[in-house]
């Protein structure tokens, strides 16, 4: 009677645990697993549009200043564009400019320089060279400074728009009406001289070697 009694407890126990191991491998009511995420996979970063004009309907108006002979000229480019002005190319990269909203307003681009000339110091053959990248800045120029002794570039504007700043309909110039022009005189009946031959203008002077050579350097071609 011990021995059948021992065999039956162990049978009772052995399916209580057979019944226990079901119950931890099937999930609860009403929850669902969750897959498991890899380590290796990274989040996805939220893609948000620019506000304002698109980046490349931008336009930055850019100075380049030649200390040799003091001449001064503006640039528009749009992100992409540069221009060469003689030994010197000028890349614009960006353009922004602080919102309506903000404190302290601002523009300016991301601008690179290159000039073409020959290495301090050595007698080398002139070479192309970029001797700045980075932002340039309108109302705080010290932020960053080109150091080069020739060339000087700054940023002037940024010609771009925020949602808000379109013109309202009402303030559009409206077309000129028919009965705004100014009636045209009559003309007179009386005869009249005959016009004056116009004079020939004089034909200008030769420039010299040195004022050659600068128009030959101040020739800009605008490229995308």
């Amino acid at each position: 009677m011990i021995a059948r009694n021992a065999t039956a407890l162990c049978l009772t126990l052995s399916l209580l645990a057979a019944c226990g191991q079901q119950d931890e491998k099937l999930p609860a009511k009403g929850k669902t697993a969750k897959p498991a995420i890899s380590r290796d996979e990274a989040p996805i970063a939220a893609q948000t549009d620019q506000p304002g004009t698109p980046m490349a309907e931008r336009v930055a108006v850019v100075g380049l200043l030649n200390k040799r002979n003091g001449q001064t000229r503006d640039f528009e480019l749009k992100p992409g564009q540069s221009v060469r002005v003689g030994k010197v190319v000028i890349r614009v990269r960006a353009c922004e400019r602080t919102a309506p909203w903000e404190t302290y307003p601002d523009q300016g681009a991301f601008v690179q320089v290159i000039v073409r000339e020959r290495p301090r110091g050595t007698n080398d053959a002139e070479r192309w060279a970029q001797i700045f990248s980075g932002w340039l800045f309108k109302e705080n120029p010290a932020a960053n400074i080109i150091q080069h002794p020739i060339y000087d570039v700054w940023v002037k504007e940024c010609r771009m728009s925020f949602p808000g700043e379109e013109p309202a309909p009402g303030e559009l110039a409206e077309p000129e009406k028919s009965g705004d022009k100014p009636e045209a005189s009559s003309k007179s009946s009386a005869p009249q001289s005959p016009a004056a031959p116009a004079r020939a203008k004089p034909e200008p002077e030769a420039p010299a070697e040195d004022d050659a050579a600068d128009e030959a350097e101040g020739e800009a071609t605008i490229e995308t």
